[in-house]
């Protein structure tokens, strides 16, 4: 049996990423001038929390979720965020905003003393549930985008929200297996749930 081939690096257009199901959202804007694209930050989502598949994520990237459609949905009301990928169940990728753009992801955080990640990094959201595992599928379509990624622009490393944000955030959480994150290898720095900035399950647990 021949070993299995490495799938091809897919091609960038204007921080478009073919081969994505592209979906542009209202809720970006530049990045400042001259700043470098540095760092990949996780996150995860679902809508409604724990169910999959539906198309709240994109309502709710695109300023149309229905406040009224669900209880939880109205603590999200006027909330404008964004990410630049979503990974769903199957492995399926989305793209809502282009990677030389910022995207709203991150809020209010900081990486190596550097506060406002959004300036200067990527985010990508994993559908799943804060603390429970995701898909083998989610973890192979996650190490091509970083490969892609990497082809195009210098990342030094990748971390959780929980890692930028702590105390604040705590996705995507403890059911994330960071040893399946075999692209992480090319980075100048090691992936932050095994450098400095691991967050114990004391730190996690916080509200």
């Amino acid at each position: 049996m021949k070993p299995p081939v490495q799938r091809r690096l897919r091609r960038w257009s204007g921080g478009w990423l073919r081969g994505a199901d592209w979906q542009p959202s209202p809720n970006q804007n530049a990045r400042p001038v001259g700043e470098r694209i540095r760092l990949a930050v996780i996150h995860s989502i679902s809508l409604p929390p724990g169910e999959y598949g539906g198309p709240a994520i994109e309502a709710l990237f695109h300023n149309r979720l229905v406040p009224t459609a669900h209880p939880y949905y109205a603590g999200l009301q006027g909330l404008r965020v964004s990410a630049h990928f979503v990974i769903r169940r199957d492995g399926r990728l989305q793209q809502f905003v282009a990677v030389d753009r910022r995207a709203w992801h991150a809020g209010v955080s900081s990486w190596e003393g550097r506060e406002g990640c959004n300036d200067f990094s990527v985010g990508i959201e994993l559908e799943g549930l804060e603390g429970q595992t995701f898909e083998l599928v989610q973890y192979r379509e996650l190490n091509r985008l970083l490969r892609d990624l990497l082809h195009a622009w210098p990342l030094d490393a990748v971390a959780g929200h929980e890692h930028v944000a702590p105390g604040r955030k705590r996705d995507p959480g403890p059911g994330f297996d960071a040893a399946l994150l075999t692209a992480a290898a090319a980075l100048r720095k090691p992936p932050a749930w095994q450098g400095p900035h691991a967050v114990s399950s004391g730190e996690n647990s916080k509200h």
